[in-house]
């Protein structure tokens, strides 16, 4: 198994998407690439996203990549639906090298690289969000996300 962070703008909605994808096999919902180890205090740069661990022999990142672009919209910088800030920024994140690259290999293979605002770094620091945040759209379905409810459930 592998694992590779992605972010979508508010993460509930994302990991509701992510957990339903073939070679997905466990998802959490956390912030990356914040200054920060814990969750108290103020915001310190994270971004929303989601700890994703995967079969690559099921799932390429390539793959990933495309699932991600079917949910959000990779030319909005900091925003998602009603969703503004830097912490709602769409990104990839990895501690392995490998996935950066073939990431961003595919953001290069399309015709609008020069607009797309989707970042793709290694990932510095990740910390897991509440127990409440995980799981959310779950156990409170009428919450608000960004995803249509036919995406959500397109791969279930």
């Amino acid at each position: 198994m592998e694992v590779i962070y992605l972010a979508g703008g508010c993460l509930w909605g994302v990991q509701a998407f992510l957990k339903t994808l073939p070679g997905v096999v466990h998802t959490e919902a956390g912030r990356a690439n914040g200054t920060s180890q814990t969750l108290s205090g103020d915001y310190d740069g994270y971004a929303e996203c989601v700890k994703t661990e995967f079969n690559p022999a099921v799932v390429t990142i390539t793959e990933l990549m495309e699932y991600l672009f079917e949910i959000i919209d990779p030319y909005s910088l900091n925003k998602q639906g009603q969703d503004i800030g830097e912490k709602y920024r769409t990104g990839v994140y990895s501690e392995n090298p490998v996935h950066l690259e073939e990431a961003n290999e595919f953001l290069r293979k399309r015709n609008d690289y020069d607009l797309i605002a989707v970042e793709v770094l290694p990932l510095k620091n990740y910390v897991k969000s509440a127990e409440e945040h995980q799981d959310r759209l779950a156990r409170c379905p009428d919450d608000y996300c960004h995803i249509p409810e036919t995406l959500l459930n397109k791969y279930k």
